[in-house]
């Protein structure tokens, strides 16, 4: 599988657990280590580990192990580490704190978000009609 689709590929993997703010950061001009970063934020230690096991699990039965992971047992800041891309799945003040976006503020960068259901809502109007006496 090419690098950009496994890295998108795994953006959604972490949408599946409703991660927030999914960034795929594109380094394969800027370093050698990697190719693409994925952050990603989840609101607690129990979210976070859930997107780092549906990233793990979804890569995992498409018959891609990752190379190394850690950070799962406090669930602050996990790493999984595909050699070519590197996921990054934060608590939210961790991901503040660190600010990667910054620190690799010269790659280019694109937003994943969950689509939104295609809910219809109907809104009901109720006209009141004014009675006005005749003069």
């Amino acid at each position: 599988m090419a690098t950009k689709l496994l890295a998108k590929k795994i953006a959604k993997l972490t949408l599946t657990k409703k991660a927030a703010d999914v960034s795929v950061l594109d380094l394969r001009k800027l370093s050698d280590v990697t190719d693409f970063f994925i952050l990603c934020s989840g609101d607690s230690d129990t979210q976070v580990r859930a997107i780092a096991n549906a990233v793990i699990d979804g890569t995992t039965e498409g018959g891609l192990k990752p190379w190394h992971s850690e950070g799962m047992s406090n669930a602050e800041w996990v790493i999984i580490d595909y050699v070519d891309v590197v996921v990054h799945v934060f608590q939210r003040n961790f991901r503040s704190y660190y600010n990667l976006e910054k620190l690799w503020g010269d790659a280019p960068s694109e937003k994943l978000a969950d689509k939104p259901k295609n809910t219809t809502t109907k809104k009901t109007v109720t006209v009141r009609k004014k009675k006005v006496a005749a003069e």
